[in-house]
């Protein structure tokens, strides 16, 4: 059989792997604080018929080798973490990071997860809470009396409660970062898992020690270009069409030999 099938068949579901990713970034190009994906791809390993620098004769070695590859393989799908344009809601519990960081969030099996996303809300006991009522963490709690919530870049809480018109101190947001935020593992609801990849939580204020700041009455828009994703679409959609043509010009070649005993 002749292996130009297998390896078309390998490079069409590459690009089947690819339109997919295409499709969920373009699906959530309107999600606060998506993350855009990118899939990663290698060869596969490669028949040597002959090595590079073997012996030709007794003198003299072949300057170049006879290989022979398999086709390609998908080996990861990465998160690309740069900043998401910045759009501004003018709603006191909307916070966008200017820079790196993430907020920290307690899931309901009691781990923290991780997001981007910062269109926060408040639940019947005052606390800031995402859209799914998941509790921030570090736990704030607004009092039920607040009539304007303040949040500084550095993440101190502070509200005008009652007449007063001293604000009166809620707390710190504080933000975590990780050496490689691509390991992070994606678990939906625009929060994130930390992984062995990951490399360890750190945990700073904002603005400590190049930790970004947070912006109150702003989110972080997707960072995902329609633009780009219509292109990369496009790319995908003729590799798929050659790799499907490499099948059929190779199944061509097949009746044709075959036709050759009739």
């Amino acid at each position: 059989m002749m292996r130009s099938l297998y390896i078309s068949a390998t490079g069409m579901g590459a690009q089947q792997r690819q339109i997919d990713t295409i499709a969920n970034n373009l699906a959530n190009v309107d999600t606060v604080g998506y993350k855009k994906s990118r899939n990663n791809f290698q060869d596969l390993l490669y028949q040597l018929d002959r090595t590079a620098g073997s012996q030709s004769s007794q003198n003299t070695t072949v300057p170049v080798g006879i290989h022979s590859g398999h086709g390609v393989k998908h080996v990861s799908t990465e998160k690309i973490f740069t900043q998401g344009d910045m759009k501004n809601t003018r709603v006191e519990l909307d916070i966008a990071i200017e820079g790196s960081g993430f907020f920290q969030i307690l899931q309901p099996n009691g781990a923290i997860a991780y997001t981007r996303s910062g269109n926060f809300q408040q639940d019947q006991d005052g606390r800031i809470v995402t859209q799914d009522g998941f509790t921030m963490e570090p736990e704030i709690i607004i009092p039920q009396d607040a009539r304007q919530v303040q949040i500084g870049l550095d993440g101190t809480v502070a509200a005008l409660v009652g007449e007063e018109t001293v604000p009166t101190p809620l707390g710190t947001i504080q933000l975590v970062r990780f050496s490689n935020p691509a390991g992070l593992s994606p678990l939906g609801r625009n929060l994130y898992a930390p992984t062995v990849a990951s490399g360890n939580a750190v945990v700073e204020n904002p603005g400590a020690n190049g930790m970004g700041t947070l912006v109150q009455g702003f989110l972080e828009l997707s960072n995902v270009s329609v633009v780009d994703e219509m292109i990369n679409m496009i790319v995908a959609q003729r590799a798929y069409e050659i790799n499907s043509k490499a099948i059929q010009t190779s199944d061509d070649m097949l009746q044709t030999a075959n036709n050759i005993i009739r």
